[in-house]
């Protein structure tokens, strides 16, 4: 009776062992692990700002997502916003800078085009005249509306339409003496290094 005892132990534990009944809660091949119990180290972190050496855009006044105050549109002074930028990539030769409102009811409305904007220049001050060039040497192009220089934003009664102010990094001079949104669109066109933008709204 003993050996038959002692031989029917030996038998379950070699089962057991066998069957991989010993291993440990969630240590199986269908139970995937637990994140929590192997995440080492920090989280990881919010994008709420910029990355140290993005590329980026300031307008004054504005929050990204915010109003465009007043002042800038056709409710209040007509005058150009102060614009600045930082973290360009290396190589650049010229920036671009374009306004637009892509809610107008034609199509895409380019208010404000600045372009040939020297590599050394990180910013246009505010109130611009609707000169051909800028202090700085930039050439300024024509609007939607066949002006040159500044159109303020003047969406028509009821909807609230987006407005974005954009610049680009551009690895060439432009070289053309008067310039509308095609002729940048297609001057930008595979000689762009990186751009930035700022997202405003405003509506009557």
């Amino acid at each position: 009776m003993q050996m038959t005892a002692l031989l029917c132990a030996g038998m379950m534990v070699f089962c057991l062992l066998s069957c991989g009944c010993t291993s440990g809660p969630g240590s199986g091949p269908g139970v995937p692990a637990t994140v929590s119990a192997t995440v080492t180290g920090s989280p990881q972190p919010v994008l709420e700002s910029p990355t140290a050496g993005t590329f980026i855009l300031s307008v004054d006044s504005v929050v990204p997502g915010s109003t465009l105050p007043a002042g800038y549109t056709c409710t209040g002074e007509y005058q150009t916003p102060g614009v600045s930028w930082e973290n360009a990539p290396n190589d650049t030769k010229s920036f671009v800078l374009i306004l637009e409102d892509p809610d107008a009811p034609q199509g895409t409305f380019t208010h404000w085009l600045v372009y040939n904007i020297p590599p050394q220049v990180h910013s246009i001050d505010p109130a611009q005249p609707d000169g051909k060039t800028l202090s700085d040497g930039a050439q300024v192009g024509t609007n939607t509306a066949g002006s040159r220089g500044y159109y303020p934003p003047c969406p028509p009664p009821g909807k609230t339409h987006r407005y974005i102010f954009r610049v680009y990094a551009v690895d060439m001079i432009i070289s053309q003496p008067t310039a509308d949104r095609e002729s940048i669109d297609w001057a930008l066109t595979g000689h762009t290094l990186g751009s930035a933008q700022v997202v405003t709204t405003f509506g009557r």
